[in-house]
């Protein structure tokens, strides 16, 4: 599977799903469970590969504007939901995290952001498919620390100057 395909397959589940996070995991286990077992690993390789590249304090920091903090956890499903959204969301933001003011339209921090389910997908399809939990995807594992400048997500106002376009639309104050 090259990285066409990989986000073929996302932007087709998210549009069934009309951008529910759960249901498109639904959809996209579904639609893993029609490929073979490799396939699904590579699925899952340029997945993790993603959610890797985005570990980033300024996404980091631009997660908390959008959902009103952002604890590991919660930036970690963030990161899943981030893939979710599609190719030109995804690399927008890993470019310019504050262009996600631009780049998303509606946003409801109680559904959008969190795509936890997301991240499983890959694994719950090979799983089944094969009877057995997915290898080792032989890709180096997440650094231990975010890439960039660490940010005070407490600090409203440094929040504010480092994503203007972000805090307007989604800003707390």
């Amino acid at each position: 599977m090259d990285e066409t395909e990989f986000w073929e397959i996302v932007d087709r589940t998210r549009e069934a799903a009309d951008g529910d996070p759960e249901e498109q995991a639904d959809l996209l286990v579904d639609r893993l469970l029609q490929l073979d077992p490799d396939s699904v690993l590579d699925f899952a390789r340029h997945f993790e590969a993603r959610y890797n590249r985005a570990y980033r304090w300024d996404l980091w920091g631009a997660a908390a504007v959008l959902l009103d903090g952002a604890s590991d956890d919660a930036f970690d499903y963030f990161r899943c939901w981030l893939i979710g959204q599609g190719r030109e969301v995804f690399e927008g933001a890993v470019h310019d995290p504050d262009a996600l003011a631009d780049l998303l339209g509606e946003f409801d921090e109680e559904v959008d952001g969190d795509g936890e389910e997301l991240g499983y997908a890959a694994d719950e399809a090979y799983e089944q498919l094969t009877g057995v939990v997915a290898p080792d995807l032989g890709i180096p594992p997440q650094p231990e620390e975010p890439e960039g400048t660490a940010l005070d997500f407490e600090d409203e106002s440094a929040l504010a100057d480092r994503y203007p376009r972000l805090w307007e639309r989604f800003g707390t104050a």
